[in-house]
């Protein structure tokens, strides 16, 4: 069976592209990652597509005189790619409209929070503000709204009392990267479709041992 072609769009450290790397490394992981498409050419991230020998290209938006150029330039480097899929890995970007348009349930992000709470950025620093006493992360599909898009799949982390922003992040981080390769399956193979704009799982995917109900503070 051929495997779906994903390119992932990084700018960063790149740790949840590796998570993905490593995952498409199992035989029976139904993508491959093909290409990895950066916005900063100092990105940590890069290492990681060379050291698996995955093609990468920077493209840069300081490169273009506007938006319209810069993801022209990013539409052109996917489609030459053979993409069929666009995961989002800490892409700092923010994508247009149109070109969402143009790849229907096909651009997938990972935030760091359960959404639709906590959207946009400085996230761990808000959770903690709060005082919520659950975070955890999203993978969903891209709507033009900032960290919008149907839900595929979700983890969930406590807000544990020593926690830091960083402590925090840590544990959130860790999360993500079991979390993304498993939403990436889902779509991969058909499990999760959106329909009216919710995601719909089939097959039973909860297991028996899990606690129906989570308290935090536990219970005494």
């Amino acid at each position: 069976m051929a495997r779906l072609k994903v390119a992932v769009l990084i700018s960063g450290r790149g740790s949840n592209l590796q998570a993905l790397i490593q995952a498409a490394a199992a035989p029976n992981f139904p993508t491959e990652v093909i290409h990895v498409i950066s916005s900063f050419s100092s990105a940590d991230g890069l290492t990681y597509a060379i050291k698996a020998g995955i093609p990468a290209t920077v493209i840069d938006h300081r490169d273009h005189t506007d938006r319209s150029s810069f993801e022209s330039a990013l539409n052109l480097c996917l489609h030459t790619a053979g993409a069929e899929l666009v995961c989002l890995a800490g892409f700092i970007r923010l994508l247009t409209a149109e070109f969402i348009a143009a790849w229907p349930d096909k651009i997938l992000n990972i935030h760091p929070s359960l959404l639709p709470a906590f959207k946009g950025l400085h996230t761990h620093k808000r959770v903690l503000e709060s005082g919520v006493r659950f975070t955890g992360c999203t993978v969903h599909f891209v709507r033009s709204g900032t960290d919008d898009g149907p839900i595929i799949a979700q983890a969930v982390v406590p807000v544990l009392p020593e926690d830091t922003i960083d402590l925090l992040a840590a544990r959130v981080l860790e999360a993500e990267h079991h979390l993304y390769p498993l939403a990436l399956s889902l779509v991969a193979t058909g499990r999760a479709r959106v329909r009216e704009d919710v995601v719909e799982i089939s097959g039973n995917l909860w297991p028996t041992s899990f606690p129906q109900t989570l308290f935090n503070p536990g219970l005494i």
